[in-house]
């Protein structure tokens, strides 16, 4: 593998001709001649798009007879590229900018382990859109000129990037294979695409210092019933095929990474239990280079995949409550994030007890904990009912239950100091609910009203020191 290896760009259209004037000229303006190729696969345009293809002399084209979809385009450009150059997905209403390839090239090119590289944008979801200061196209080139200086500390290790704009080596894509074509007409293909860069050893970074503007109007957004049903159709395929729903991975802890404040260059040790592929613990270690990150995940097909990124653990959920690692880490983790497993546990007393063995004196434990005395369970008790169902609060999968009085005292009872505790509110109060409240209130004072309107708590409790 070679860093001046080319790349063909790969682009799919389908109508929406003045968008692929844009994206195209941009290419032509801000990337480097003779590094490149433009293979443009076009899903049967009738808007004009086919006519203005055959007359660019520096474009691929290629023409179906009808729409094929995005997972089967994209494979019939790999096929008509060259052997040896990387690939790259580009969607068709983009607008690349300088030393956007330059950059994706330099990351993926750093490391032997890094597979892929994707760009950030002002429209995308999987966490790559950011905020930006302009309004206008005509005032984004200076915002990301500024931002397209080439800095290894802005490329941050991602367990998904969504393919509107995505650079894979070409030896990775010999070795995973093309997209999969169960996937279309598209949605899931990048995820499924992502997680066999991860099963063959390989790790995707986000380049921070690669910004392309992304109008993001895609053609699925046309029919937003038709769009669903796909969506809802290819996440059940993806979930079949892998054994597990590859946005509740991938979905950063955003109220975790709230809660951890600390100099950035300060070197951590991190747990996480439940850490699916390592989002949240990533997403740390770009937040905090010098970290050390580490994951505990019961799902054993996420077990096996999470293993080749992450340093997993062993946990003895069922009985024991011992955890153990390839070294011993007692008194090692500046933080150990618990999630959900308090309420999930039969002894929440004895596995606070062995966590706090691994945590640093002064060390913190972040823990997630539905509420109780939230109004809607209030209300359905009043009424004759304490069913468990599906919503985070009574969970079939929950063995205990918690006030805030019950997390003071538990975290008390188990050599836990300096609590904070974090209120999340549900807004849906109805007027018969805000009624009931009202009258409960009367009997047991206006506290009361506050603690119910939680949904759920976070809390963060200090090891003595």
């Amino acid at each position: 593998m070679v860093e001046n290896r080319k790349t063909s760009i790969i682009i799919l259209t389908y109508n929406n001709l003045t968008y692929n004037h844009i994206c195209v000229d941009s290419i032509r303006k801000y990337t480097k001649e003779n590094t490149y190729e433009i293979i443009i696969v076009d899903n049967n345009s009738t808007d004009g798009t086919k006519e203005w293809l055959k007359n660019q002399d520096d474009i691929l084209a290629i023409f179906n007879n009808e729409n094929v979809g995005f997972p089967k385009g994209c494979n019939i450009g790999i096929a008509a590229s060259d052997k040896e150059n990387d690939i790259l997905f580009l969607n068709n209403d983009t607008v690349v900018t300088p030393r956007w390839l330059d950059n994706l090239k330099a990351c993926i090119y750093s490391d032997v382990k890094v597979g892929a590289t994707g760009s950030i944008t002002n429209y995308c979801s999987n966490y790559q859109s950011i905020s930006v200061p302009y309004s206008g196209i005509e005032d984004m080139i200076p915002f990301a000129d500024a931002n397209n200086i080439s800095n290894p500390q802005k490329w941050e290790e991602r367990i998904r990037l969504v393919a509107f704009c995505m650079l894979i080596k070409r030896d990775v894509l010999n070795k995973i294979g093309i997209m999969d074509e169960r996937f279309t007409p598209g949605n899931f293909e990048d995820d499924d695409l992502c997680m066999r860069i991860i099963e063959s050893g390989y790790k995707m970074m986000l380049c921070n210092d690669s910004f392309i503007h992304h109008f993001g109007s895609s053609s699925f957004n046309k029919d937003q019933t038709n769009f669903i049903n796909i969506l809802t159709s290819n996440r059940i395929k993806f979930e079949n095929k892998w054994g597990f729903n590859s946005n509740v991975v991938s979905a950063l802890k955003l109220d975790i990474l709230q809660r951890i404040n600390e100099p950035r260059e300060k070197q951590l040790n991190i747990l996480e239990f439940d850490c699916g592929l390592g989002a949240t613990l990533f997403k740390l270690k770009y937040m905090y280079p010098n970290s050390n990150i580490y994951g505990i995940e019961t799902n054993e097909k996420l077990t096996i995949l999470g293993g080749k990124i992450l340093e997993l653990m062993i946990y003895d959920f069922e009985e024991n409550y011992n955890m153990s690692f390839k070294t011993d880490k007692t008194n090692f983790f500046d933080y150990i994030i618990l999630g959900n497993k308090l309420q999930q546990s039969k002894n929440p007393w004895k596995l606070l007890k062995e966590i706090k063995r691994f945590l640093k004196p002064g060390g913190y434990i972040i823990v997630t904990i539905p509420n109780i005395m939230h109004h809607s369970v209030l209300k359905g008790l009043l009424s004759g009912s304490f069913m468990y169902n599906k919503n985070s609060i009574l969970d079939r999968s929950n063995n205990k239950f918690f006030t805030l009085t019950d997390i003071y005292r538990i975290f008390d009872e188990c050599g836990y100091i300096n609590p904070i505790i974090f209120h999340y509110y549900n807004t849906n109060l109805t007027s018969e609910d805000d009624k009931v409240l009202n009258n409960i209130c009367n009997v047991f004072g206006e506290e009361m009203k506050k603690n119910s309107l939680s949904y759920k708590y976070l809390a963060k409790f200090q090891r003595i020191l």
